[in-house]
């Protein structure tokens, strides 16, 4: 029997993740209401002028990407290791890398999805319309962002081998982002905790993609961020590939 091809095996294997991944679409669809639900939140700051629409979609976009990377992918990689379907995977006559690149087509997909959603919600809710090179440039930062997200999350499920001891750090990084990354930004813990948290990786992704945004305010900072935030993705991403294994172990 012919073996398929590199290309008809990963068209396949994308079949397969989008149809799981659109089958389980109420997890999708709650993660793209927590940036809107906080959207509405930062309403009245942006329209009084305490606030400015790019740092309150950045923030937006940020959280969706945590979720995402978070919430989604590392669980899903987790309880697939666990039920051993990799192991059955890698038994098919395609090489590894497809496998998990099937994965991460579905997570730059949801991205997009992401940055669609906050950013017509931002034009209804906060009035804030850009350009279309801003939109290219958030698109491109949110790539990185996510790549940042991503990377973290591949490193969890590469450290941690127990899905529950993954799912529980997981909801336990994601908490500690949302809430010292978004009072830290704001400045309600202080001036020396806002510089700490705006170079974290919440705080560089939220910067690059504010001020992709507003491209009038794009500045050295700015560029040390993205500089930053890349560093942060390729950390995150090495340990990640070097620690994981395609079986839990049980």
């Amino acid at each position: 029997m012919q073996t398929p091809s590199v290309s008809i095996a990963l068209r396949s294997l994308m079949k397969a993740d989008f149809t799981t991944q659109w089958r389980n679409r109420r997890s999708f669809i709650l993660i793209l209401i927590i940036p809107v639900i906080i959207l509405f939140s930062f309403k009245s700051a942006v329209l009084s002028g305490a606030l400015t629409a790019s740092f309150a979609l950045g923030n937006c976009i940020t959280i969706g990407l945590m979720a995402i990377g978070l919430m989604g992918y590392t669980n899903t990689i987790a309880r697939d290791r666990d039920k051993r379907i990799f192991q059955r995977l890698r038994v098919a006559p395609l090489p590894s890398w497809s496998i998990m690149a099937s994965r991460l087509t579905v997570q730059i997909a949801m991205i997009l999805a992401l940055i669609l959603i906050v950013l017509i919600a931002g034009g209804n809710i906060l009035l804030a319309t850009y350009s279309p090179l801003s939109y290219l440039l958030v698109v491109l930062s949110a790539l990185a962002g996510g790549a940042v997200y991503l990377g973290l999350g591949q490193a969890i499920v590469g450290l941690i081998k127990n899905p529950e001891s993954v799912n529980s750090t997981t909801r336990l990084v994601y908490f500690v982002f949302i809430m010292v990354g978004m009072f830290g930004e704001s400045g309600i813990l202080g001036e020396k905790m806002k510089d700490m948290v705006g170079w974290t990786p919440y705080g560089t992704v939220t910067k690059i993609l504010s001020a992709s945004l507003n491209t009038g305010t794009w500045n050295m900072e700015a560029t040390n961020a993205l500089l930053a935030t890349l560093g942060y993705a390729f950390v995150f991403i090495v340990v990640g590939i070097r620690n994981f294994q395609w079986d839990s172990g049980r």
